[in-house]
């Protein structure tokens, strides 16, 4: 199954620097802007396949909201990157800010946004976290954005799924599936942490969209990821150390992206 027009994409995670108002800015728009371009550069001379922005140095995050300062800013990044790249890229915008991610990215010319919170609840570091697949759907066709694809997070890490435990994996991808999304991402318990590959392989049988691994993968692990689902989202293992705070280590994606090819 192709996603983005492309066979299995890897996607490589570029965590933006901490934006205007947020407690880590440093005060150099300037400055996050030729970061992030330059991330993109390294990434597609690496041989990725696709590229995802998000503001993960905006801790703490605030709860399905951004500000103009983060929105505006997150979209003159990815219409940097998208045109001096060409890639096919996506953005989030932390935490569930997914009317914002959408508006930012339709403006930018991206390709697709991953969302948190679009169907069921849970809870999260920052609270509850409520459906807003209507919501969110409704504003997309108000303002055009229907090329956009929207890819959503189901039991996602970081999160408490008490409320919904009686409500497993698969019966969640159903609905998203039912709620429209366009692809739906299984990630492990946190940032790093490996996936389930048997829930992966469950969903993909049972569902008609795609399936997304959204952490946890790695060289050792490569094969069996890529067998199993239609593309990978990969952050913390691209930077030196695997931090996904750190530096993109390159040596590490080139020879990530050879084993690629190689499964193709």
């Amino acid at each position: 199954m192709e996603i983005l027009g492309l066979y299995k994409p890897i996607i490589g995670m570029i965590h933006i620097q901490a934006l205007p108002g947020t407690p880590k800015y440093n005060g150099s728009v300037k400055d996050i802007v030729s970061s992030a371009v330059k991330e993109a550069l390294a990434y597609q001379e690496c041989g990725i396949d696709a590229l995802a922005i998000e503001n993960m140095h905006d801790v703490p995050y605030l709860k399905k909201s951004a500000g103009h300062e983060i929105s505006t800013l997150m979209s003159i990044i990815g219409y940097e990157i998208k045109n001096k790249t060409n890639l096919p890229t996506g953005m989030q915008i932390l935490a569930g800010a997914n009317i914002q991610s959408l508006a930012a990215s339709h403006s930018a010319g991206l390709d697709f946004i991953r969302t948190e919170g679009f169907v069921f609840s849970h809870i999260a570091d920052e609270g509850t976290f409520d459906s807003d697949a209507g919501e969110l759907l409704r504003y997309q066709k108000q303002i055009g954005a229907g090329n956009i694809k929207i890819f959503t997070d189901i039991k996602k890490k970081h999160s408490s799924h008490s409320i919904t435990n009686d409500t497993d994996i698969i019966e969640t991808a159903h609905a998203a599936e039912f709620f429209l999304s366009d692809g739906v991402i299984i990630t492990g318990s946190s940032t790093g942490k490996e996936a389930d590959l048997s829930e992966i392989k469950n969903v993909k049988v049972t569902s008609k969209i795609p399936v997304l691994v959204g952490s946890g993968v790695n060289l050792d692990n490569l094969k069996n990821y890529f067998t199993a689902a239609d593309a990978l989202i990969i952050g913390s293992y691209f930077k030196k150390e695997n931090c996904w705070g750190n530096e993109l280590d390159t040596d590490k994606i080139e020879l990530f992206m050879k084993k690629v090819n190689q499964l193709r």
